[in-house]
């Protein structure tokens, strides 16, 4: 059986193997994950990564084998008594999540995540917890900049080949969340229902004798499903003999290469003239909102658009640079803060307040538990309690939904694409209990 244990940096388990020697195993605390900053190019975030996060937590186990190797690691090697033993193979995780439903919209210094438990289960689950949001929040994040810019064109994910194998099928799905129309990976599809799309490459062309006769085996093979790559040799031509062998199966062209602008322009000429006036022209080609938004203002005939590059790895803001730290020591009833500048957190448990009119999300507010604030939605809901699942997880569709509804509900200034100023940035304060708090932690550690 493989399980999910391993999945972490090694000092979670120094730190561990630490806590049971010294018997703070079982203090109970708090965690909480969270944006300090946007990035430079993100005006908002769209939540995502919860569902295999409570997945993860719900596996997580020592096997034999696993425990048989981190006995053997030099780090670990002294630690490993056989009372810390025992313990990792009766290990379950216990605690309590409370966390913003996935397609919800959030921002900076807003806890997207809170786990209650041991010290040492809620330590121990810090790296997947990050590396589970900060990638799929990223990729859902960036879906939604490219939405904005695609308007009503539909957008499918090809970002397969430029990540790791699972981040792929997770990407397909947080994209799929901010309103992506259907991956090409089809593990995405099987896993999570997502829609699957895609043709065949530069090399069925290359591997016939002609452009000709790979496009006419090709629509032979998927007479209803005729979708051609027609730029392996040269566009024009190519869509010329895309017409001639699949005439009226002919459901779309792909262009992946060149000028965009001109010869999608072109294309639309040539399939206009054949008749062929549904057949639709997708882009793809390391494309991103921008140079999406500015083929749609010149007025390219593209019906859809392929990205996969800049939304698995996006150049303008690689990640989004999400932490997971300590806030409560339940065993003291003391909340903590770390104060180093530039670092800081916000000390004890928190909520987020989202303050909405006439439909519109407003402000934000981050508080104490035990606020009240008239007319304002708490964002955080609790999902596991001592493990168990309190509420069932929302379909995909759901999710999708949540998302399409929280991004109608920004601000008109959130979508746009450039940087925000900082007087056009989204109000999150902290309230005047939370401000109170922060103040009394900070005397006490001076």
């Amino acid at each position: 059986m493989r399980t999910p244990a391993l999945m972490t940096d090694l000092y979670q388990l120094t730190m561990a193997a630490g806590y049971f020697r010294h018997g703070l195993q079982d203090k109970r605390v708090s965690f909480e994950l969270f944006v300090r900053r946007l990035p430079e190019h993100r005006r908002y975030l769209v939540m995502a990564g919860l569902e295999t996060v409570l997945g993860y937590l719900r596996e997580l186990r020592f096997t034999e084998g696993q425990i048989a190797y981190l006995r053997e690691v030099p780090a670990l090697r002294g630690a490993f008594s056989y009372e810390f033993v025992e313990y990792l193979r009766d290990f379950r995780f216990q605690g309590d999540v409370w966390a913003m439903p996935e397609g919800t919209v959030c921002f900076a210094r807003e806890p997207l995540l809170r786990i209650t438990g041991t010290l040492l289960e809620t330590q121990l689950v810090e790296t997947f917890l990050l590396s589970a949001i900060n990638t799929e929040t990223g990729v859902a994040s960036k879906a939604a900049r490219i939405m904005q810019a695609a308007g009503d064109r539909q957008v499918l994910e090809f970002g397969s080949r430029r990540t790791s194998p699972e981040e792929a099928v997770l990407s397909a799905r947080a994209a799929y969340v901010a309103g992506f129309a259907a991956t090409s990976n089809v593990e995405a599809g099987y896993r999570f229902d997502v829609p699957v799309a895609g043709t065949a490459a530069h090399s069925w062309t290359m591997s016939h004798a002609s452009e000709e006769e790979a496009f006419t085996h090709y629509a032979d093979a998927f007479p209803k499903h005729t979708y051609l790559l027609v730029d392996t040799y040269d566009t024009v031509e190519g869509t010329r003999r895309a017409i001639a062998a699949a005439g009226s199966r002919l459901r779309g062209v792909r262009l992946d290469s060149g000028d965009l602008l001109t010869l999608s322009r072109e294309v639309r000429r040539l399939l206009d003239e054949a008749g062929l006036t549904e057949t639709e022209i997708i882009a793809s080609g390391d494309l991103e909102e921008h140079r999406i938004t500015e083929l749609r203002r010149q007025g390219a005939p593209i019906n859809g658009y392929g990205v996969g590059t800049e939304l698995v790895r996006p150049s303008d803001s690689p990640t989004i640079g999400g932490v997971y730290k300590l806030v409560y020591d339940h065993s003291a009833d003391r909340p903590v803060a770390k104060l180093s500048e530039g670092k800081e957190t916000l000390p004890g448990l928190h909520q987020v307040y989202r303050i909405k009119r006439h439909g519109k999300s407003e402000r934000d507010v981050v508080g104490t538990l035990a606020e009240f604030h008239v007319d304002a939605e708490p964002l955080l809901v609790e999902w596991l309690q001592k493990g168990k699942l309190v509420r069932p997880l929302p379909t995909l569709a759901q999710v999708r939904a949540t998302a399409r509804k929280e991004l109608a509900a920004l601000p008109d200034r959130l979508h746009r694409l450039d940087p925000a100023r900082p007087e056009e940035a989204y109000e999150v304060s902290i309230s005047d209990g939370l401000s109170n708090l922060i103040g009394e932690v900070r005397r006490q550690q001076h």
